[in-house]
Parts: structure tokens; sequence; C-alpha cells
């Protein structure tokens, strides 16, 4: 049963992985100074954006102070790769005046030559024009690489053809290492090798049909298809391996007598399969990228029954329309049915010179990155404590240490202060409100840097929201309003102080008050626990927890999904958003992490028996099991310790996991970690999302399965699995942050709601969340009044 629940909740959704990439900044910048990437490589594979980039890198290198074209013994700049991004920067290069050179492997526009014949090409956005001289309107291969060609090698622009092993420093320029000749010397380079390196080729007639491909994004696509997978690899045997697990019948062609380079366990697998197509056999996390997702992902119910046939000491002589001819071990020719072929045989990797050049990629970690992570955590872990108000914060309190030696610096600074200047000044000795006045600043200055960044109308008014609720109800009302409005009286009689009697308790301490439930206004239950287990039961806040979370949040879901709290409210979403947007692409994708998310519901279910407990304590406050009841929660809530070691909810969940971990990893595996893995209010709304009409749509004709919404989905969403297919994407864990619909460079997304029994879509949002979309409608809008 657990397995079933599992499964519907989170498992059944795709969880395809994201492509590594080179760390590359907004102004192209890698972190070897002087090294510039851009085109495929940045994240965006459309040629527009690819020869913008191309041209603004050089005019970002012009504009650098400390770049003195004319100067040393080398060139100005030397560009490696002469592709659509390569040859943009060496004509805004030449139009600069700076000597330089370009370097290519194989031929000038290689990938775009590449295309099958008659290959459509996309130019979205439609209406953009890139920087640089380098511009185009035709939207087929051919005419394509007749206009490509005459405005750069027509020009004079020609490549030498040597293929560049590393780049290195050398004194205060580059040196870019060429094997079997000189190498070059240059203050600056700029590297545009593409993303997918230089695949080998089988040099067979037919090759280069559109059906043959180097790259399985969906096995159910070739579900009941003879499909020949030609590769002894990793990458081979996964796609053959997920081929088979979705019913495809598969067979793979390995031109050795045995495998010797694939790991153990997916030769394993692969033979398992091939004796038994019914064989318990799946790939969970392939090793290649070329793989982007898991054997049986996407699939309902059973796995559905396909085949996998070994073809050792073969080789592929000729593809045609509907077959394939190999030559066997004994040198016969041997025709098969065929509707597709991967060719998985190698290739030169890219991200191998990046490493070789001492280029950081994304999502790997070295020993700086282990070391800036366990220094940060070491922090916040320091920071959590500090603020929590446990030995940490009586340490610091007893030595009169900051914050706590603020307040008798500071005139008219008490408890008790009826001007705001005092309220404050009281405030300034209490670690929670550092904490919360940096959070709001934090939230602020990232929020202004993220809407610049992300020009939608659906950002800027989503992160003025976050902004909003951050900035009223969870700080100013509870550490400033409240308290002034309590020293001035206003909760002494009538209505005032029947409503403070309700919500804030009276005490002997602080403002008199407890004011910081005041958060329950807006963190609901099971997020903020602390007004619903309390000793004695506050009627207010369990009237107010309950309708928060068993009305208004299935409600709001209902019609516009999680994300309606979690990306426009919760304060944890708040702070994931703005500083952490530019973090969003380092969160773990694939099948295991997606088991992961299941953690949240483990701490729901804690919460619930936490919750469970304390009712019946109050039940039966005086009987054996009341009593004992109470004893329970208290000690799970937060009195357990074991070895001097905090093994209690309080601790382990709302401290280490929420603030220590969920905050400490922002800066290596995205700001919503906590969010997706462990946070219980987002669990229970997992499940309310299961009956949710709130979808993204997408339009499949326009989607070119580049990946990029997958790679900023900062919940490990496999996006382009839904988008590619055309279907409305609805896994629960969405938080609508945007990022997926505003980063299509093709505007293939958009928020909508759809007809739960029909799929129907009942209509679109129309808060513009798209950049494309909105960039074209504008263009429509100014066509249309011109």
């Amino acid at each position: 049963m657990l397995n079933r629940y599992t499964r519907w909740l989170h498992t059944r959704w795709p969880a395809g992985t994201v492509e590594k990439l080179p760390e590359v900044d907004e102004r192209f910048r890698s972190n070897v100074p002087g090294l510039y990437i851009v085109g495929d490589l940045t994240g965006i594979p459309l040629l527009k954006f690819s020869s913008d980039t191309g041209a603004r890198a050089v005019a970002d290198i012009v504009a650098d102070p400390s770049f003195q074209p004319g100067t040393g013994s080398g060139l100005d700049v030397v560009i490696i790769g002469a592709g659509v991004s390569g040859m943009a920067a060496a004509l805004a290069a030449r139009e600069a005046g700076l000597s330089f050179e370009i370097l290519e492997a194989t031929e000038p526009f290689s990938t775009i030559v590449n295309f099958p014949k008659g290959k459509p090409i996309f130019t979205y956005p439609r209406d953009m024009i890139p920087a640089g001289d380098l511009q185009f309107s035709a939207q087929v291969k051919e005419p394509l690489v007749d206009e490509l060609r005459e405005q750069t090698q027509g020009r004079g622009i020609e490549p030498r053809i040597v293929r560049v092993e590393r780049v290195v420093r050398a004194g205060d320029g580059l040196e870019v290492v060429i094997p079997d000749d000189d190498n070059l010397k240059s203050q600056r380079v700029v590297v545009g090798i593409g993303r997918s390196g230089n695949f080998r080729k089988l040099g067979v007639p037919g090759e280069d049909t559109d059906k043959v491909s180097n790259r399985l994004h969906d096995p159910k696509d070739y579900d009941a298809q003879d499909v020949l997978v030609v590769g002894g690899g990793d990458s081979a045997m996964e796609a053959a391996i997920a081929l088979a697990c979705a019913g495809g019948r598969a067979t793979l062609s390995y031109r050795k007598p045995k495998f010797s380079r694939p790991k153990p366990e997916n030769v394993e697998r692969l033979q398992q399969l091939a004796a038994d197509p019914m064989a318990d056999v799946s790939v969970d996390s392939p090793t290649s990228e070329r793989v982007t997702t898991s054997a049986g992902a996407f699939l309902e119910g059973a796995r559905k029954p396909g085949s996998v046939t070994l073809l050792m000491s073969s080789s592929v002589t000729s593809i045609t329309a509907d077959q394939v001819t190999l030559a066997d071990a004994d040198g016969q020719q041997v025709t098969l049915a065929n509707d597709a072929v991967f060719t998985m045989i190698g290739r030169e990797p890219p991200l191998d010179f990046f490493r070789r050049s001492g280029v950081n990629i994304q999502g790997e970690m070295g020993a700086r990155q282990w070391i800036g992570l366990s220094l940060f955590m070491a922090f916040c872990l320091f920071l959590y404590n500090w603020k929590a108000g446990g030995p940490l914060t009586e340490f610091f309190k007893k030595g009169e240490w900051f914050p706590f030696n603020v307040p008798a610096l500071l005139s008219g600074a008490t408890a008790g202060a009826t001007s705001v200047w005092g309220l404050f000044a009281y405030n300034l000795g209490k670690p929670g409100f550092y904490y919360s006045l940096v959070y709001c600043a934090l939230i602020v200055v990232f929020g202004i840097r993220r809407v610049r960044r992300r020009r939608t109308q659906y950002v800027k008014w989503q992160t003025a929201s976050l902004a909003a609720f951050q900035l009223v109800p969870l700080f100013l009302l509870p550490y400033i309003i409240l308290p002034w409005m309590g020293n001035n009286g206003c909760f002494d009689a009538g209505v005032g102080k029947s409503f403070a009697d309700a919500f804030f308790p009276e005490v002997s301490y602080d403002h008199g008050r407890e004011y910081w439930r005041a958060f329950g206004f807006v963190l609901a239950w099971p997020l903020f626990v602390w007004n619903v287990f309390t000793h004695e039961p506050l009627t207010a806040w369990l009237v107010v927890s309950l309708v928060q979370t068993f009305v208004v949040l299935p409600a709001i879901i209902y019609f516009w999904g999680k994300g309606a709290y979690c990306g426009w409210i919760c304060s944890c979403g708040a702070l994931a958003e703005t500083m952490g947007d530019g973090h969003r692409h380092k969160m773990l994708h694939g099948v295991r992490w997606n088991r992961w998310n299941m953690l949240g519901q483990g701490i729901l279910a804690v919460c619930v028996i936490m919750l469970v407990t304390r009712v019946v304590s109050w039940m039966t406050p005086d009987s054996a099991m009341g009593l004992a009841l109470r004893q329970f929660h208290e000690g799970l809530l937060r009195g357990w310790n074991i070895g001097g070691m905090p093994l209690n909810y309080s601790y382990l969940v709302d401290l280490m996991l929420a603030g220590v971990i969920g905050y400490g990893a922002y800066f290596w595996f995205s700001g919503r970690v906590w969010c997706r893995f462990a946070c219980p209010l987002a669990a229970l709304m997992h499940v309310y999302s299961r009956f949710s009409r709130f979808r993204i749509l997408a339009d499949k004709k326009k989607c070119i399965s580049c990946n990029v919404c997958t790679s900023v989905c900062h919940q490990g969403i496999d996006i382009m699995n839904f988008a590619n297919k055309g279907l409305p994407m609805a896994d629960p864990q969405c938080v609508r942050c945007s990022a997926c619909v505003e980063s299509c460079p093709t505007g293939v997304l958009e928020f909508g709601q759809v007809d739960r029994a029909t799929g129907a879509v009942i209509h679109t949002d129309r808060l513009t969340a798209s950049l494309v979309g909105a960039i074209d409608g504008t263009a429509e809008q100014q066509a249309a009044g011109g």
C-alpha cells in the first residue's frame, strides 16, 4: 500500500536528468579570468541566442577597462568554434578592430551542416534581433547555411581547422594549447564549441535521415516500435534497457564480441532483459546525459513488455526508411525491420575540454566546493542556535554580548515603549529581530534583482507579493505594529482586549503578550506548529489553523495549484525565489531524488501523530492515557535528548532541516531543498494538488526538446517530458515560480487550468509569465496599432 501511495503521489511522474554545462555568468564570463563561453553552452540552443551571445561577449571584452588591445606578444582574442556564436564573435571582433583568430575542429557551422536535408530551423523569438552583424532569416537548413556562409566566409572570416586541447593561464593572458601545432597566446578567449561535442558517425548510407539520433528523450515514444541502438557503452545500454522497459523492441549492435567499458550493473540488467523480457529491471539514474529519462518512468501500471536482442561483433552497413542492414560476426548481411536508430558510439565531450581548462562545471563538487559548503553549514548551525533561544542564546545573554547589550546603549529601548523608535531599539536586543530584518532585506534586494533579470509581469507581481507578505504580516506586525498597539492601550479593554486575549496570551516577559504568534496568520499548520501544539488549547488559533489548512489551502490549490501559496505567500518561498533565483539550476534531478520527496510525507506523519496525541491529552488531562500522551507529545516535540543529542521535532526538523540544511544548501543545491524534500505543509499540499485543475500547458509543435525548462526547475520536475508531448504538467511539486515558462526560448509553456475529467483546457492565465510570449505579444500589439 505504501508503494502504491508513493507512486500515486510522486514516483509516477517522469524524472529526467539535466545535462551538465560549464558555469557562466550574465556577461558570459567563466571562473577562469579572460575566458568567455558563448552559444549553446549558455543553456539555450537557439540560433538567435547563439549569435547574440557571441557578439555581446566581444562587446564585454572591449568595454573591460583591463583589456588593452594591441598590447603584448599575442592576439587580442582567440575564438574557439566556428559555429553561429563563434562566427558572430569573429564579426564583432573585426568590427572592433581587434586582432583575432578563429579555430574549428571540423568545418564551419558543422552542427547545422549535419542536420538532415530540408530540416526546418527554429528562429525564436520571432521579433528578436541579435546583437552584432550576423543576422539570418532563412528557416530551412540549406538556405540558412548559404546565408551564414555568405555573411562570414564571404566576408573573409575563415577558421583554421585544428583541434584545441585546452586553455591555460599564461602570465596576464591565456594560452590556447593545440596538439601538433604552435600554441596561441591571447588576452582573451571566447569558446563557442556547442553542447554536444563532436559525435562520432557511422559513415553509412542513410545516417542523415530524421529517424537517426544520438539522444533518447523519452522511451515511451517508441512503444511497440523496432529500434536499433548502436554502441557498447553505458549510453547505449541504458537506452536499450529504457526502450525495452517502455514496450519497444530494441536491438543492440556492438562491434566487439563482448562488453568491456560499461558499468557491470548495466551489463547485468541488459543480459537479464535479453533472457527474460519481463525481468524486474530498471535504470533509475542514467549515467549518460544522452538518456534523459529513467527506464520505466512515466509508465502507467505494470511495465509494458518489450524486448532486447544483442547483436555482438556486428556493424551497420546501411539505413533505409523502414529497415537497417548489418554485417554480423561471420560477415553475413542481416536486414531488420526498423523505425528508429540511436547511434551512441562516442564523442569528444566538451566538458572534458572545460575540465582540462579549469572551468567549473555546474553540479560538480570539488574540494573547494565541499569546503565552502561545510563552512557555510557551520555558520548556519551557529546562526540558528544563536537565535533559537537555547543554550547558545543563553550563553550570549548571560555574557551581555551582542545583541543583548544593544538596548542598554540606546535611550527609550524598553519592552513597554510607546514610540516606534523605542520598540525598534528594544528589538535590537533580540537575535530573532536581526534575523528577520536581514531576511526581509535579502528578499527586497534580491527581489529587485530578480525583477530586473526576469522581465515579465508575472515575476514583477509575484515578487511584490512575496516581499509584501514578508515585510508586513511576518515582520512589522509581530515586531512593531502589534507591540506598539499593545503598549498604547489598544488591547486593554473591549474588542481589542478580546482579540488580543484570543490570539496573543499575556506573559510576564517581552512585550507582555506573545505577539510572535502572529506568524500563524500566514504560516499555516503544519509548517508553523507552535500555535497548535500548546500546553492548553488556544481556541482561536485552532480555528484559524483548521480553516487555513483544510479549507482555504485546498480551495486555492484546486484552482491555482500549490504554488499559489508556496510561490506567492510563503516566507520560505520568498527567499528561494529571490536570493535563490540564481541557483535554481543546481537542484538534484532523477528518480532517486524523486523518492526523497517522500521525506516530507514522513515529517507530515509525525506532525499528525503529535496533533492526535495533543488533542487526546487535552480531552483526558487527568487520565493515565492523557498524562502518558502528554509526556510522549512533549518529548517528541521538544523534550527528547539521547546522550546529550536533541532528538526531537523542534531541533531536528524546525532548526536543522528547515534552517541549517534548508538555507545552508542554497548556493550548492538550490534554494528549494527544504521546500521540495522536507516541508510538512508542502507534503500535505502535494496530496491536495493531485485533485487540482492547475497545470502548466504546452504547445507541442513549438517544443525543441532543449531541456531548458527542466534545468531551471528548482523542484526537480522533468518539465520537458510533458512539454515535448504537449501534455499538461501535473507534477504536484510545482510552486508556480514561472522559471520554466519565462526561460523557454520558444514560448512553449503557460499557466492554466484543465478539466480533470476530460483534460480540456478551461482557460489560461491572463498574467503573462513567458518572456517570449510577452515580446511577441508586444510586437503584435504594436503592429495592430500601426
